[in-house]
């Protein structure tokens, strides 16, 4: 039995005439009414896909922000330096504490009358405080409250989101004390914590848990640019094809491999619209062959995956596909982000490397590229990157894409009596209904009276993507396996 199937008793809705819901279908079926059936097994199903509710941290550089998103998650994945200004990017992060799950989101420090790059950042951290369901917002107890402190602190106090102050680097008694004059900026008790050490963190989760909704508000704003993660093997030319969509010199080039350490975000119009693009550094072969900054920068290059919205994925299209492509491509597909394929260096690629490279596909690319959306390109000569957007345009638009409960049971009817299930000791599994769970991506939950096999639950992804489309999303095939239970 595969995780994510489970087998327990459960009744069939019937119509008149005591039908069984397949039995019933018809054009006047009402699906609300189906779907209220099946809604607590729906709910045991969709519990691992929901969206968690977000904790945001905020605060002024350098007050310990990523420390304390460190001590939360209980690992070191968030960059931690002494240097004011190290976390550029809202990062998100699943955190657990006493049982429950939720998410924090990393930000980079909040200055008042900030320009350029500082002023990006900030607007990131704004952004997380607009969308977040609850926002921790760090002070430096050894310096004391700031102007900057002030005037975050009047915003937050005329928002909706719940609010809870964290005095941070108080590591004594004394300190303790010196903390209480964080009362003055309004926004009821300091916790004083440290970070660094651990005190006072676990009442300050506490906290969080006790203030935090049990589901995400889903606040996004609309005017949001979506969110691109340029992503690949080192010297692949991420940060030229930056580039050449900015049109200045926004990320560091050089063709020794690794450049880039931080991730490089930046505000770029192109169709129409504002996407933003953020360069990651390449990843190497195995986490354990990176050591010091870049072994962080690798950590931070999977959040910046985990974070976006539709990655695109450079291979140097003049080169072997190699593992460490594949690594990345796995990656990927386990995050659940949309997807588009760039092949970049297409200006180097001959003849027969093109031979060659149509092999490599076929052998090692087949399954994703059969959703994936393909483009060859060239990030320096800037050749076909206008097939960059429509590619990622109808990748998202397939990630959000939602199927009614009607239709996805009329084709679902269709498919499986066109192809049953393989019998499975003897018995022949029905699929009594199906509907889909969630988007982003699109998660499909169907309920059987017996197992599925692998090889069928990939025909139905393959034939819900005929059908549906979906190109450029991942799509995920849940199976509620339980035997049906006879009525008296």
């Amino acid at each position: 039995m595969t995780s994510n199937e489970d087998t327990t008793d459960f009744d069939l809705p019937t119509g008149p005439g005591e039908e069984t819901v397949e039995d019933g279908w018809n054009d006047d079926t009402d699906w609300d009414a189906v779907a209220a059936e099946f809604a607590d097994e729906i709910g045991a199903v969709t519990e691992g896909v929901e969206i968690l509710p977000t904790v945001a941290i905020v605060g002024r550089p350098n007050v310990g922000k990523s420390t304390l998103v460190n001590r939360i998650i209980g690992r070191r994945e968030a960059v931690v330096e002494d240097v004011p200004g190290v976390t550029r990017d809202r990062v998100s992060y699943e955190a657990l504490w006493n049982g429950r799950t939720f998410m924090v989101q990393d930000t980079g420090g909040w200055e008042q009358d900030a320009k350029g790059m500082h002023r990006s950042i900030a607007q990131q951290a704004e952004i997380a405080m607009g969308t977040a369901d609850l926002i921790v917002l760090v002070c430096d107890g050894t310096v004391g409250i700031t102007a900057a402190d002030e005037t975050v602190a009047r915003s937050l106090r005329r928002a909706d989101t719940p609010v809870i102050l964290a005095v941070n680097k108080v590591d004594s008694d004394k300190a303790e004390l010196d903390a209480a004059e964080f009362w003055g900026l309004g926004l009821d008790q300091p916790y004083a914590i440290s970070a660094a050490h651990g005190r006072g963190t676990a009442d300050l989760l506490d906290e969080i848990l006790r203030q935090l909704p049990s589901k995400a508000r889903m606040r996004e704003a609309a005017d949001v640019p979506r969110r691109v993660a340029l992503v690949g093997k080192p010297n692949v030319g991420k940060s030229s094809l930056l580039n050449k969509l900015t049109g200045e010199d926004r990320a560091v080039v050089d063709n020794v491999a690794g450049t880039t350490v931080d991730p490089v975000d930046s505000l770029v119009e192109l169709g129409g619209r504002t996407w933003r693009f953020v360069d990651t550094a390449g990843l190497r072969r195995k986490v354990n062959q990176a050591y010091g900054h870049e072994y962080y920068a690798s950590l931070r290059t999977r959040g910046a995956i985990e974070a976006a919205e539709v990655v695109v994925l450079l291979l140097d299209a003049s080169e072997p596909i190699t593992e460490q492509d594949l690594r990345v491509i796995s990656m990927v597909a386990d995050a659940g982000r949309a997807l588009v394929i760039a092949f970049n260096k297409w200006d180097l690629v001959d003849e027969d490397r093109r031979y060659d490279l149509d092999k490599e596909i076929d052998r090692e690319l087949s399954r994703v590229l059969s959703w994936a959306h393909r483009v060859n390109i060239s990030a320096r000569t800037g050749r076909a990157l206008a097939k960059l957007v429509p590619a990622m345009e109808t990748a998202l638009d397939s990630w959000d894409k939602r199927i009614p409960t009607g239709p996805l049971n009329t084709w679902m009817s269709e498919v499986v009596a066109a192809t049953p299930p393989p019998m499975r000791g003897g018995r022949l599994p029905r699929i009594r209904f199906c509907t889909q769970a969630t988007t982003r991506p699109p998660t499909f939950v169907f309920f059987s009276t017996g197992f599925l096999e692998a090889g069928y639950r990939r025909f139905l992804e393959r034939r819900l993507r005929e059908t549906f489309g979906f190109d450029g999303s991942p799509v995920r095939v849940n199976v509620r396996v339980k035997e049906r239970r006879q009525r008296k």
